[in-house]
């Protein structure tokens, strides 16, 4: 059924009788040609008054309302620059952490191992 029910509005009574029509057996594709609402949304009507009742038919469509989120400050043009700033700062730190861990990395690479239990592994002396 191409028409369905795409922007209709159904009274929680009209809802009520199809969900009690169900509940009696009739088939649902055959309610729904005959209500001319698609089956998907018989289907969550009657899972609806199982859950609720009919405090379940009374909800209205879509998304319920909730709390309005309170938008993000907008930052002055100053407070803008400083953000900028700081995360120019951030990158250049992450730059710099990068390099010192390759450098640790290099350094343990040549450091020499032990050459036994309680032996001290050291590095070469460097010429004066």
């Amino acid at each position: 059924m191409k028409s369905g029910s795409l922007g209709r509005k159904f009274t929680a009574e009209f809802k009520a009788s199809v969900v009690q029509r169900m509940e009696a057996g009739e088939s649902v594709s055959a309610l729904s040609r005959e209500v001319q609402v698609r089956r998907q949304i018989l289907n969550r009507w009657r899972d609806a008054y199982r859950k609720e009742g009919l405090a379940g038919l009374a909800r209205g469509r879509g998304r319920p309302r909730g709390p309005l989120r309170p938008k993000p400050p907008v930052l002055p043009p100053a407070g803008e620059e400083r953000i900028r700033a700081l995360e120019r700062k951030v990158g250049q730190q992450a730059l710099v952490i990068d390099f010192l861990q390759r450098a640790c990395k290099r350094v343990k690479a040549l450091r020499p191992t032990s050459k036994g239990p309680g032996v001290t592994a050291s590095m070469e002396r460097s010429k004066p």
